[in-house]
């Protein structure tokens, strides 16, 4: 009993350690579960707070970057579904800048590592590629984190009211043929 309430005890004392940690391999790993990069951000805003939630954001988002171009070296099938969304999304052979695709990042409905691979294909070597990839991500993170940030300060009313209009617009915005008349909603 006395081991158990010592590892209660670590575990109390070290979550300071344990959680950013674990936040920074979720950015690593969130592909995988098809979890949205903003959304993780947003929690590191709720969770952390803006400047902690942004620095751990950037590191998290940086390991994403390192693991997506290592993949793309070693596994370059993994890039041919990339080429074929930058042919439907570029009309032309003009490659984007750095500039251009850190405001990108900040468009929630674009793929992030459809723009890594931008990165990707631009840059010569892995320094470059972590270079422009750290510009890219930081007004990404201090956007997104901050928000975060704000919804936790929101009153409950204001979260209540916040969830409704929501749930209201998702069901405003369906398609025609699924849409249910107010009358019929109401039987």
């Amino acid at each position: 009993m006395e081991q158990i309430e010592q590892y209660i005890d670590f575990l109390r004392n070290t979550h300071i350690l344990i959680a950013p940690v674990l936040f920074i391999v979720l950015h690593g790993v969130r592909s995988i579960f098809f979890i949205p990069v903003i959304a993780i951000c947003i929690a590191g805003g709720m969770i952390f707070g803006v400047i902690p939630g942004i620095i751990l954001s950037i590191i998290g988002l940086l390991l994403s970057s390192v693991i997506f171009y290592g993949l793309a070296k070693k596994m370059p099938f993994i890039t041919k579904r990339l080429i074929k969304m930058k042919a439907k999304i570029k009309t032309n052979d003009k490659q984007l800048t750095t500039g251009q695709i850190t405001i990108l990042r900040l468009i929630p409905f674009i793929h992030y590592h459809l723009l890594s691979f931008l990165i990707y294909e631009s840059t010569e070597d892995f320094r470059s590629y972590v270079g422009a990839s750290f510009y890219t991500v930081i007004p990404m993170a201090v956007v997104y984190t901050a928000i975060g940030q704000t919804v936790v300060n929101f009153s409950p009313i204001a979260s209540v009211a916040m969830f409704a209009s929501l749930i209201i617009l998702l069901f405003l915005s369906r398609k025609k043929s699924d849409r249910v008349s107010v009358r019929e909603f109401l039987r």
